[in-house]
């Protein structure tokens, strides 16, 4: 009789996924509004900003793979992972309001510079605390559909967080504009407010949380073989794979959201506002807001669709439809706010697989390769794979503000309310949310096509590390 692990109790799924407020909060923040942060309040021109982009994401890249090792390597009272979420929560926090500020300076290089340490500093924190965090959940959550499970509450955490970041944030700067302040002040009120909101999950996770899982402490290999065994795991490669599609297009289409909105739909006036539900906000608070919400209701379709038929299907359903609202983007014109907000709302609903299901598949991989080494190595996973969605992340960033810096993008004036870009440079913003976004995407479902572990292959996976365990206990 194989013996079955307990589940993790609700309330402590709950306090484990609290953890994602302060990861997607930030990041949304970052994947958002920093472009248009870079090139409208710090006056960098947007192919500069690319470079600060690209390198600054190039070392976050090189640096989570060898966060999750030292992970995997770390041993203590606490265990392997939570030492990291106490220590590194409080940093994590200050650096990423450091990323908000704007040096007061004339110099193009100077300015490039800073922005390239800041974000080099605020991301380190930032793997410091998000490579342990992920690492933990196959850990804590064994089984299949528990892990679909925990992410649906993660999911409902993530989307939450981006709903409360995307319709907060505007709102701060405005009040901040409002009172006095500048632009700049307000960013920087906005990085406070948040920084901080998202540093106390981690702490609370510290004292909750336990980690579960059997380690043998005398299997750990060279870094070299660890990423080397990593890679010849095949389950491993394609999940990386359609999670590298997803996010850049993710990254691709929250970049240029905001460009979309203001020069496109609202034909470059800043002041648009919209009244949704009987409240005044601006046109990206309404169309994110509405994206955000409409995600969060669909958390409990996609987890009953993969458990219904299986992670695979669910998802691939998702991208599908995700894909056709992008081209329906491609196709709206100046003004039509209405068809642009209802396409917003369409949009959540494929933008809530990409929360739910990808990373509850890519926990199963973890088994796999547990079964063939006899070694968990969650960190180099969980390292390996940011490794390699962030670098190409960092190259879709680069590709689309180089675009839009030679396609002509200029800064608005200080204190403008109403300004136009060039025909080239809007058909280069709705190039990069259409057309090039769905490519992307649909690069995401010929890896989930491909992808071979089976809810039924990986509950075999479990019942033969089961039995290895107690034989093992037998001869002992």
């Amino acid at each position: 009789m194989i013996a079955i692990q307990p589940k993790l109790p609700l309330w402590k799924k709950l306090v484990y996924a609290s953890g994602d407020f302060g990861i997607s909060s930030t990041g949304i923040l970052r994947q958002i509004f920093f472009a248009i942060f870079l090139t409208d309040v710090v006056g960098l021109d947007p192919r500069l900003g690319s470079f600060a982009a690209l390198l600054g994401v190039m070392w976050d890249a090189i640096n989570d793979p060898l966060v999750g090792m030292l992970s995997d390597r770390v041993h203590s009272r606490w265990g392997r992972r939570r030492p990291f979420l106490l220590i590194f929560a409080i940093p994590f926090g200050l650096s990423f309001t450091l990323l908000w500020f704007s040096p007061p300076w004339e110099s193009q290089v100077a300015l490039l510079l800073y922005v390239m340490l800041a974000f080099m500093l605020a991301d380190t924190f930032s793997t410091l605390v998000g490579m342990p965090f992920n690492a933990l959940m196959p850990e804590i959550v064994p089984g299949y559909d528990e892990r679909t499970s925990l992410m649906g509450i993660r999911s409902f955490f993530q989307l939450s967080a981006a709903l409360v970041t995307v319709i907060a944030a505007p709102a701060i700067v405005d009040a901040a504009l409002a009172n006095g302040l500048t632009q700049q002040q307000g960013y920087l009120l906005t990085a406070m407010v948040f920084g901080l909101l998202g540093s106390l999950p981690f702490i609370v996770i510290f004292f909750v949380i336990r980690e579960t899982a059997d380690v043998d402490e005398t299997r750990t290999l060279p870094i070299g073989q660890s990423l080397q065994t990593a890679w010849q795991n095949k389950p491993f490669r394609f999940a990386t794979g359609f999670q590298l599609f997803t996010w850049s297009a993710v990254d691709m289409v929250g970049l240029i959201l905001p460009f979309y909105l203001l020069y496109w739909v609202a034909q470059g006036n800043m002041l648009m506002t919209v009244i949704v539900l009987g409240v005044p906000l601006s046109l990206e608070s309404a169309f994110l807001g509405l994206l955000m919400a409409t995600s969060i209701v669909f958390i409990p379709f996609w987890s009953w669709l993969a458990h219904r038929s299986n992670k695979r299907v669910a998802y691939i359903s998702g991208l599908l439809f995700w894909i056709i609202v992008e081209i329906l983007l491609f196709a709206v014109q100046p003004g039509e706010v209405s068809l642009a907000l209802l396409l917003g709302m369409l949009a959540g609903i494929g933008i809530s697989s990409a929360y739910v299901l990808p990373d509850s598949i890519f926990a199963d991989v973890i088994e796999w390769d547990e079964l063939r080494t006899r070694r968990r190595q969650e960190g180099v996973y969980y390292g390996a794979r940011a490794f390699i969605r962030k670098l190409t992340g960092a190259l879709t960033i680069f590709i689309a503000l180089q675009l839009l810096g030679w396609a002509g993008y200029q800064a608005p004036p200080e204190g403008a309310t109403s300004f136009m870009q060039s025909e080239q440079v809007l058909m280069a913003i709705r190039f990069l949310i259409a057309p090039f976004g769905a490519l992307l995407l649909f690069g995401a479902v010929v890896m989930v096509w491909l992808y071979p572990l089976t809810r039924e292959r990986h509950e075999k996976i479990l019942e033969l590390l089961a039995r290895r365990k107690i034989n093992a206990g037998a001869r002992m």
